[in-house]
């Protein structure tokens, strides 16, 4: 929503100031359709042949995402700590073997569907799941999974911040391309060198249109979208981070709780809940 509220600032500041300052709207509003089909049209088709059609999906998939924001909250990070305590506890007590139901079929795990939002996100169920399973085949060095883990998401992040660098792509584009059209109207009004100044006038100014489009899109739009989208990518990326800090916690020999709270130190600060509350949640799941 923020997104949206900004682009409606820009647009009308940068209108308003124009009109405020005597201009008339009548001449862009004649040659934006124009310009925009050349600059857009030019843009969308750069951008689908320098990128993959799953990528280019991807990316308008991310623009939604821009405008949606971080899909965690606060409680969602209070869940997983508490599900990940809860987990810990059953292999801590009845050891791998009564850990292997849970993380085997998750769908049908007990402790899973007490946090059906979770059990939704694939991933995160897959992340968790699969790394148990290594710790269950004595996979127990805290520096090997550590290892393992930030590589993954590493690349689980790089493949998301794609979308990102390719939308900045297209806006470090579109002032270049603002000037193709511009360019092109020049070519039209020379053509037309022999009609009254007024006539001139009105068509260098349709002309210079396409400049002012293009570093408009560019600086108040396209780029905008593509460092939000990569602040997203970045904030989301710290859910994940929290499996691998309680996982590496414990692994390291610390109780479930105060693996726990590890991970919570883990949180982003705007998100991380308090002390209290994750005690709380974590004295609310039951553990048998």
């Amino acid at each position: 929503m923020i997104l949206l509220v900004g682009f409606a600032v820009v647009i009308g500041c940068v209108f308003g100031g124009y009109l405020v300052a005597g201009g008339h709207l009548e001449p862009i509003f004649h040659a934006l359709p124009f310009e925009m089909l050349i600059i857009g049209g030019s843009a969308l088709g750069s951008f689908l042949m320098a990128n993959s059609l799953a990528d280019s999906k991807h990316a308008m998939a991310g623009i939604m995402k821009t405008v949606k924001g971080a899909r965690y909250s606060r409680q969602d990070y209070v869940d997983l700590c508490a599900l990940l305590h809860r987990l810990l506890r059953v292999s801590q007590t009845k050891g791998p073997a009564g850990l292997e139901p849970h993380i085997e079929k998750p769908e049908e795990s007990p402790i899973f569907s007490a946090f059906p939002k979770i059990l939704k996100d694939h991933h995160t169920v897959a992340l968790i799941c699969d790394y148990l399973r290594m710790v269950g085949m004595n996979a127990d060095d805290p520096h090997q999974i550590e290892d393992v883990m930030a590589k993954e998401l590493k690349k689980i992040r790089d493949e998301e911040l794609h979308a990102a660098h390719a939308l900045q792509s297209m806006a470090d584009a579109l002032p270049a391309l603002g000037i193709v059209a511009a360019v092109l109207g020049v070519i039209k009004t020379m053509g037309s060198i022999d009609k009254p100044p007024v006539v001139l006038g009105g068509m260098i100014g349709s002309a210079l249109v396409g400049t002012f489009l293009g570093v408009l899109l560019a600086y108040g739009l396209v780029g905008p979208i593509a460092s939000r989208l990569k602040a997203v990518i970045e904030e989301e990326a710290k859910y994940h981070e929290v499996i691998q800090a309680i996982l590496v916690a414990h692994l390291q020999g610390l109780a479930p709780q105060v693996a726990a709270e590890v991970g919570r130190k883990t949180v982003p600060s705007s998100l991380m809940p308090s002390f209290t509350a994750l005690e709380e949640a974590l004295l609310a799941v039951p553990t048998s």
